[in-house]
């Protein structure tokens, strides 16, 4: 069981100790708080929670391993974005609310590294900002416009701005740079790290985890497990990508794929020619996101999405392995950087995101029934989970703080609509993204499958 968790990924391959389950439930259980899913909002809602009141009995609920889902399987950015622009959150609430939403999420990426140094969690925590190469006048159009209107917002040049060619080359050697931006608080991670050591830390306080337990289904005071029946007074799911498979939650979320290689360490002289010497996280402008971070051990971690949503949201292990998404990758990455030729690929996998219909990540607790959440981050969750997880806490508290009232907090997604539309909407939104970028590399502007990717994803 061990090699198969190791298999996963890059990151559990490489995450220090064993990967052996903790014992599952043992039978009907009850408790103050049950929380469904050990991944980052599972378990920063169980950190802070415990932190803020020692007496609550907390249990979480996990069916494989800590980190098994997205937390221990992503490309390793704590990053200062939503799935949404803050020009969206502004168009939803307030520009004065939309800069506050911002800004927490900053913190909260501070103070992952800040937990992580008092919980003596090695996450490989580096805060070398973010940069997006532009590539083409598209992809250039497209940077400037997002730096003014996050200008315009209240954001500062000291959080997000523009980088002429040299300096965007400067901190990055990719190849044909126009022009770029550098987004501050972005810190780079070895996810699995973290997760893993988050999950020791809430056991530390007390929190109680069970690995290897099912969740069927749940209900007000009532999370019903292969294991046995807990009974609770608030009830957390924080589920994610996973959430098609509690009873009745098919269309809440779309498991939406995303796959990732990682390289053999680079020589000293490839580094020295490529540069990201601070480990900045790194993209460029496309529509199709791809995302890469130079790992504490000299390698390329390197993703992207591309990989088609299944049918029914089901998922798939094989999509996971998919050797042409792969190759697709790491040809992706030689044309970033030429230098890297030939370069070894240690690893390949994929995991799945979770997709709200309006693309809004959300807190929700409901006091009449006891029932919470969090998610929806659509592959953005890293620290958006860490300022998920604490602003539940203090909901569920009944503490107020400057996290309480944001405007994320009470939002609720529309559901998905039924199959074949699901499938259809998805996979079309995914096709003219490659399409549009295609586009704008042939004929070096921006096109009409642009505007069309644009009104299909809203």
């Amino acid at each position: 069981m061990n090699e198969a968790y190791r298999s996963l990924s890059f990151w559990h391959d490489t995450v220090p100790g064993p990967l052996d389950p903790r014992p599952p439930l043992p039978g009907d259980l009850d408790i103050d708080v049950a929380i469904i899913g050990a991944g980052y909002t599972g378990l920063w809602t169980a950190y802070h929670l415990a932190r803020l009141d020692p007496s609550v009995r907390i249990v979480v609920l996990e069916r494989e391993i800590a980190g098994f889902g997205a937390s221990g399987r992503n490309g390793g950015w704590a990053l200062g974005e939503y799935g949404i622009s803050p020009m969206a959150f502004a168009e939803a609430s307030s520009p004065e609310l939309a800069v506050r939403q911002a800004r927490a999420l900053y913190d909260a990426i501070d103070d992952i590294g800040r937990v992580a140094d008092a919980e003596g969690i090695d996450c490989h925590y580096a805060k070398g900002g973010w940069v997006t190469w532009a590539r083409n006048r598209a992809q250039l159009a497209r940077v400037e416009a997002g730096v003014r209107a996050r200008h315009d917002l209240g954001l500062t040049g000291d959080e997000v701005r523009l980088l002429g060619p040299d300096e965007a080359r400067g901190i990055g050697n990719a190849s044909r740079v126009l022009g770029g931006k550098f987004f501050a608080n972005v810190a780079a991670i070895h996810p699995s790290r973290l997760v893993r050591g988050l999950a020791e830390a809430c056991e530390q306080l007390g929190v109680v985890v069970h690995e290897g337990t099912t969740c069927t289904g749940l209900e007000p005071g009532v999370v019903r497990t292969d294991r046995g029946t807990v009974r609770a007074e608030v009830i957390v799911r924080a589920t994610e990508g996973y959430t098609r498979d509690l009873a009745g939650h098919r269309r809440t979320l779309a498991p939406v794929y995303s796959l990732m290689v990682a390289t053999a360490p680079l020589p000293d002289e490839v580094w020295a020619e490529i540069g990201l010497h601070r480990r900045p996280t790194f993209q460029d402008g496309r529509n199709l996101t791809i995302y890469g971070q130079r790992t504490a051990d000299g390698r390329f971690a390197f993703g992207g999405r591309g990989a088609p949503y299944r049918f029914g949201s089901r998922i798939d292990p094989a999509v996971e392995r998919s050797g042409r998404i792969h190759d697709g990758l790491v040809e992706t990455l030689r044309d970033l950087f030429p230098v890297l030729g030939d370069v070894e690929v240690t690893h390949r996998w994929g995991g799945v995101l979770g997709m709200p219909r309006d693309w809004s990540p959300s807190v929700r607790l409901d006091r009449q029934t006891g029932l919470a959440t969090a998610g929806g981050y659509v592959g953005d969750g890293v620290a958006a989970a860490k300022l998920a997880g604490h602003t539940l806490a203090e909901l569920i508290a009944d503490v107020e703080s400057e996290r309480t009232d944001l405007p994320w907090v009470g939002h609720e997604s529309p559901r998905w609509e039924p199959e074949p539309l699901r499938w259809l909407g998805v996979n079309a939104g995914l096709r003219m993204a490659g399409a549009a970028d295609r586009a704008e590399d042939r004929r070096d502007r921006t096109t009409w499958h642009s505007a069309v990717l644009h009104r299909l994803v809203g």
